[in-house]
């Protein structure tokens, strides 16, 4: 079983203070590109709707790429102003300077993890023979491009171990490029399998299992709505063009697909979703007769996911009939509800993930958004809760099936990521890699709150500060949010996050609807028709800091990326006299339009679609980019993206920050910074990591009338 090859960030401490200034320097007003305008108008059931902008859409085009340039300018020119700016990006390099791990996993005789020195773009993966043996590097994504934009993620193993398929990622892009590698020998094999995008390498005998799309246009690859999914099976040495159509629907283009084999080879699982929510699944017994393939659970209201084979059945991870998840064991053969028996059954808690190592079932709980595991047997007895550290977030906990010893990271707000080797024996847990920070967590406390939201609904947030902190609204805070795609936001801990903390300053965290924290009903409370609950427990959660004092209007800024961007851009909307900085990065600031652009229309399971009249209403009255009105006050804003986000496309920022510009009156900067070569997050390199967190700080402290002082 593959576990991610995670870098992990934590921090180094360096005293830093800070003292009140006079206002910012906004009083100058900044002035922004023209942004040429056409008369665009679409026409919404009866309702008129003009996007005057809509030729920012093309990304590649020569004016876009000239307004991408002029737009940089100005915010570069905007931040290099700012007095402290490289001071904050010395302190961040040196807190980022020390050495990171990922969990280890076993793959024959061999240990893998990735590791970075400090400083480097991207982490280094490498093995080593036993857990004594003497670390080699296996791959060094580092070495394949110049700027450290090129990503490595390892896939799959053959099973005897002998081979493994990686992927790499150019630029942020979701588009990868599969190799495949000799493990002993690190000998590059001929394979080399292009335009896979959301796939794993699922081996069977001398091949594996992966998804792809058909070549895109050239010069829309990263924009281009992306159609008809399809399974292959490559077997090992074949040129791309042999490899076997396994699965697909030409009656269906909007769907995913995903192929998985179970451990021992036995079954064949294939996955389908029309979108980030709701399965429905096949299967094939690759030991038996069995030519086509059988339904095993009829889409798209649940979740299911298949975690390992025991003989002829199969273990599987549901929320059908269990908002807050299941383990069920299944006949594929029989597969119906009635013949389903529980093998852990629901509980009040959220179960987050069931995965098996060793022989046995590692189920994860969230109680109050903190991890509780617990190890059992794969006939669901319950034989030991694991011991962790603290209140906190654990991942880890899988494994094959004769593995001895496992490994999971334990973190928290105030809890350096440390890799924890777990004896499944025993049930004891030992240190394996400890980070190497110089920092104190007895300085800084995590309190977790509850508050109400508009409809009195109690909603948890994380607050985490400096011991001793005085609560007199004048302490500079960060709020930050997600709310969406039944995705739980955990404690964890966050080098660039400690600029703020050694500031005086408080990070907080809202727990709002959207999110998994409790459930597929705290989920369904957040999403399609009832999406301005999101808004409206991330607005409470600024009310509440400010009336308990932690902070002011004048000294909280609001951030959320992707659908948190959405968050962002709605609530500075909507409650404008909240916030003093808001910095909505990557987001869906387009509601009508999000469905046409790359895998986009996944996401109307979430959202809906501005396709169906109610679904349009609903989403016109909080699209951020139809919201922005004229002679408001709205708080300085930073918005970021990426020329090369094909998840969330940049033209939602770029037209938003357009708009913006173009109705704000005021003082404050409204401006947008666009990376190059980057994309949605994953795999952005160290340098760029850090060249974006320093501007964020440097924007916020600035646009609060904060100097950072170091000692």
């Amino acid at each position: 079983m593959i576990k991610p090859l995670l870098s992990v960030l934590t921090i180094t401490s360096i005293m830093i203070s800070c003292k009140p200034a006079s206002e910012p320097a906004t009083s100058e007003k900044l002035t922004y590109p023209i942004t040429a305008k056409s008369d665009q108008v679409d026409d919404y059931f009866g309702v008129k709707v003009s996007d005057p902008y809509r030729w920012l859409e093309n990304d590649t085009a020569e004016d876009v790429k000239k307004w991408v340039t002029e737009e940089n300018k100005v915010t570069f020119g905007y931040l290099e102003k700012i007095p402290f700016r490289n001071k904050i990006k010395e302190r961040l390099t040196d807190i980022f300077n020390y050495p990171k791990y990922s969990n280890p996993f076993r793959a024959g005789e061999y240990y893998f993890f990735s590791k970075n020195d400090g400083l480097q773009n991207q982490s280094v993966i490498y093995y080593q023979k036993g857990l004594d043996g003497k670390p080699e590097v296996f791959l060094d994504p580092n070495t394949m491009s110049s700027d450290g934009t090129a990503a490595v993620s390892l896939l799959g193993f053959s099973k005897d171990k002998k081979y493994v398929a990686y992927a790499i990622n150019q630029s942020g892009s979701d588009w990868q490029t599969i190799y495949v590698m000799e493990v002993a020998t690190k000998k590059l094999m001929s394979d080399k399998l292009e335009w896979v995008k959301f796939s794993g390498a699922s081996w069977k005998n001398n091949g594996f299992y992966y998804a792809r799309y058909d070549a895109p246009p050239k010069g829309k690859e990263f924009s281009q709505k992306n159609e008809y999914h399809k399974i292959y099976y490559h077997r090992l040495g074949d040129t791309q063009d042999k490899d076997v159509l396994v699965y697909e629907n030409k009656d269906k283009p909007l769907r995913y697909y995903g192929a998985s084999v179970t451990e021992d080879e036995r079954f064949l699982i294939i996955y389908v979703s029309e979108g980030t929510d709701g399965t429905e699944m096949y299967y094939k017994d690759l030991q038996s007769n069995q030519k086509d393939f059988g339904l095993l659970f009829a889409g798209f209201q649940d979740n299911y996911s298949v975690i390992n084979n025991i003989g002829d059945k199969l273990l599987v991870q549901t929320d059908a009939g269990a908002p807050n998840q299941r383990v069920i064991l299944v006949d594929p053969k029989n597969p119906k509800k009635e013949n389903w028996k529980d093998v852990i059954p629901e509980k009040p808690e959220l179960l987050e993930s069931a995965a098996t190592g060793g022989g046995k079932l590692f189920v994860s709980y969230l109680k109050d958004v903190t991890t509780h595991v617990y190890q059992y047997s794969l006939e669901g007895n319950l034989e030991h809760e694991i011991a962790l550290p603290a209140l906190g977030t654990a991942f880890g906990f899988s494994g094959d099936k004769e593995d001895a010893l496992i490994f999971y990271t334990f973190t928290s707000f105030t809890y350096p990521p440390t890799i924890y080797k777990y004896d499944i024996a025993s049930g004891k847990s030992d240190i394996w890699q400890k980070s190497d920070v110089k920092f104190n967590p007895e300085e800084y406390e995590t309190k977790q709150v509850f508050y109400n939201s508009k409809d009195g609904t109690k909603v948890p947030m994380f607050l985490v500060y400096k011991k001793g902190i005085k609560l007199d609204g004048n302490n500079p805070t960060l709020l930050y949010g997600y709310g969406g795609f039944n995705i739980s936001l955990t404690p964890s801990f966050s080098t660039s996050r400690l600029i703020l903390l050694e500031n005086g300053g408080i990070f907080v965290m809202a727990n709002i609807r959207g999110g998994r924290e409790y459930g597929e009903k705290w989920h369904n409370e957040g999403k399609l028709l009832k999406k301005q609950n999101v808004f409206d427990d991330f607005i409470a959660a600024a009310e509440y800091l400010i009336k308990e004092k932690y902070t002011s209007s004048s000294k909280l800024a609001i951030q959320g990326g992707s659908n948190g961007g959405l968050l962002v851009g709605a609530c500075m909307l909507q409650r404008p006299d909240l916030y003093r900085v808001a910095f909505p990065a990557v987001g869906v600031m387009d509601m009508l339009r999000y469905h046409k652009f790359t895998v986009g229309w996944g996401w109307a399971v979430e959202y809906g679609s501005s396709d169906s009249l109610e679904n349009f209403k609903n989403l016109y009255a909080y699209s951020p980019l139809h919201n922005i009105k004229e002679g408001v006050e709205y708080p300085a804003t930073m918005v970021t993206t990426a020329d090369h986000d094909d998840r969330v496309v940049p033209a939602h920022s770029f037209k938003f920050i357009a708009t913006l510009q173009e109705r704000y009156k005021g003082n404050r900067p409204q401006v947008i910074r666009i990376d190059v070569k980057a994309g949605h997050g994953a795999g952005k390199p160290t340098s760029k990591i850090i060249e974006e967190q320093a501007d964020i700080w440097s924007f916020m402290f600035y646009n609060m009338g904060i100097t950072p002082i170091y000692k």
